[in-house]
């Protein structure tokens, strides 16, 4: 772990953003509320929140830190979900870590949601990808 107890405790941000690429079909599915588990874009949201603020239990050498705040903004295209992560904090280090792993669990809570739609006849997700995972900016001060 960094050693960051000479640093100032500063505001920062970070935003990260990912696409989940589904078929056209599951696509539809969402946009007309037909998805048996529930409503995969809400409960991608409060996962998300969930996976900012529990960042340090899965990545060991990320620091607990105090979240002030956790944005998601989501695009639905034809055959894809582009999401964008903004996570704030007042802290020593900064926030990239907790934006790209609720990035990354906002896609993966679609997939798991949606999943039975995306198998094909031997069971395995063909079209289903999660794809360009980063970081979109950060900043401090």
């Amino acid at each position: 772990m960094a050693d960051i107890t000479a640093k100032k405790e500063v505001l920062r941000q970070a935003v990260a953003s990912g696409t989940i690429q589904l078929r056209p079909a599951t696509i539809t599915r969402i946009r007309k509320r037909r998805i048996a588990k529930g409503d995969p874009m809400a409960a991608a949201e409060v996962a998300a929140v969930l996976a900012a603020k529990n960042t340090p239990q899965t990545l060991p050498f990320c620091h607990p830190i105090p979240i002030t705040n956790v944005l998601t903004e989501a695009k639905i295209g034809s055959s894809s979900i582009t999401v964008r992560s903004m996570v704030k904090t007042t802290a020593r280090t900064g926030v990239e870590m907790e934006a790209l792993n609720a990035a990354s669990t906002y896609l993966l809570t679609l997939w798991d949601m949606v999943k039975q739609y995306e198998k094909d006849s031997r069971g395995q997700y063909p079209d289903t990808r999660i794809v360009d995972i980063k970081v979109v900016s950060k900043s401090k001060g």
